[in-house]
């Protein structure tokens, strides 16, 4: 079992997020990419105290990037989508 704190990396503000934040009740995180589900899961809740209804996960590959005459990779990276139980809320930006 992995510590609590070294599952969630940051939470992830981009224009898709915040929709289905507002519509839909969900929250994106990027999250350790050895993590699975279930310590996303018991991660989320046991530091915001929140309740989860569903976790699904994201893997993303690292896209080819040219830096001049060299050409490097961006990194691999997990995200989680969240789903809240009815009536939970969770918002970064102000506070739990």
């Amino acid at each position: 079992m992995k510590i609590i704190y070294d599952v969630i990396k940051k939470p992830l503000f981009t224009e898709k997020g915040m929709d289905i934040k507002e519509r839909e009740n969900k929250v994106l995180i990027e999250v350790n990419p050895g993590s699975n589900k279930h310590e996303i899961k018991k991660a989320v809740e046991d530091i915001f105290k929140v309740k989860i209804e569903k976790v699904a996960t994201i893997n993303e590959k690292g896209k080819m990037k040219k830096f001049g005459k060299s050409a490097g990779r961006t990194p691999d990276r997990k995200k989680a989508v969240i789903t809240l139980k009815e009536g939970e809320k969770l918002d970064f930006i102000e506070g739990v």
